[in-house]
């Protein structure tokens, strides 16, 4: 069973974090309802030759909320997970809600980063304070209710998956249920519903709501590493106009539109070429580095 570590930090807060695989060094911002027991889209690039240092986001897993005051202040953290590890420079794998944060970090650690890539990521607010699902939202996965709302759901996927992701099916896909169906297979769906019995919010989600109101253009015009964005041209989670804004922004960045089912990527027909295109990018930009 995969274990985690914690770093502590001078001010008393500490960074959870885990490490897996050996050989080119990934540091893994995860998306939000996650920490870093994350999975998707791990085997891959396992199997093929890398490291995957993924810590939890402030206010997730045992990683302290109050490094989500600032960007500036998480960021710091990160740095001094890396030099605790000896790292460097690593490339960034910033997912979904940690968009900002690899944002951030690629644009202001540039002497760390390698490359960026921006996986279904927000790169813009993800819901305004004043619609009515971020309300919903706030309800069930506000800090001392979030846990009972995984519970329901995880118990519920492991009862009726299929109905449970026919449910849930609208949040993530701008496809109707039976064009979403003609993506997964069963192992698929079995996948989606392990992901709802390994999802907790804590505090990470509020905290990522806030932080994404950030504006985050000035960021980056500023990053100067290559930078690969991968977003799903049926993705309702993060809707496509985020990849868009990074592509528009981001200097030199290579945009990388998918046909799968929604915002998972990493699951279902199509989650083959975001493994191809993500290693062949990564690979590239390794053997650049040695010439």
């Amino acid at each position: 069973m995969l274990k985690s570590e914690h770093i502590f930090l001078p001010d008393g807060t500490e960074v959870q974090y885990t490490i897996r695989g050996t050989g080119i060094p990934i540091l893994v911002f995860h998306g939000g309802h996650s920490n870093c027991f994350e999975e998707f889209g791990y085997r891959e690039l396992l199997e093929s030759g890398c490291s995957l240092i993924t810590p939890s986001r402030p206010g997730y897993g045992d990683t302290s909320r109050e490094l989500g005051e600032s960007f500036a202040k998480a960021c710091n953290a990160y740095v001094m997970l890396l030099d605790e590890l000896g790292l460097e420079q690593v490339h960034v794998l910033a997912i979904s809600a940690g968009g900002p944060s690899g944002i951030y970090f690629a644009a202001y650690y540039p002497e760390r980063v390698r490359t960026l890539t921006l996986q279904s990521a927000v790169t813009d607010e993800l819901i305004s304070p004043t619609d009515k699902t971020q309300r919903m939202a706030v309800n069930l996965f506000r800090p001392g209710v979030e846990r009972f709302t995984w519970k329901l759901m995880g118990s519920m996927s492991k009862r009726f998956p299929t109905f449970i992701l026919k449910h849930m099916a609208p949040s993530f896909s701008t496809l109707s249920w039976s064009e979403v169906m003609t993506y997964l297979k069963e192992e698929d769906v079995e996948a989606f519903c392990a992901m709802n019995n390994r999802q907790r919010s804590g505090y990470g989600f509020m905290i990522d709501l806030v932080q994404s109101r950030r504006d985050l253009v000035e960021d980056m015009k500023s990053i100067k590493c290559p930078t690969l964005i991968m977003h799903s041209k049926h993705d309702q989670t993060v809707p496509l106009k985020h990849a868009h804004r990074a592509n528009a922004h981001i200097p030199h960045a290579q945009l990388c539109i998918l046909d799968t089912w929604g915002h998972l990527i990493w699951i279902g027909k199509g989650s083959e070429q975001v493994d191809s295109e993500y290693l062949a990018f990564i690979y590239r930009n390794e053997d650049s580095k040695e010439k």
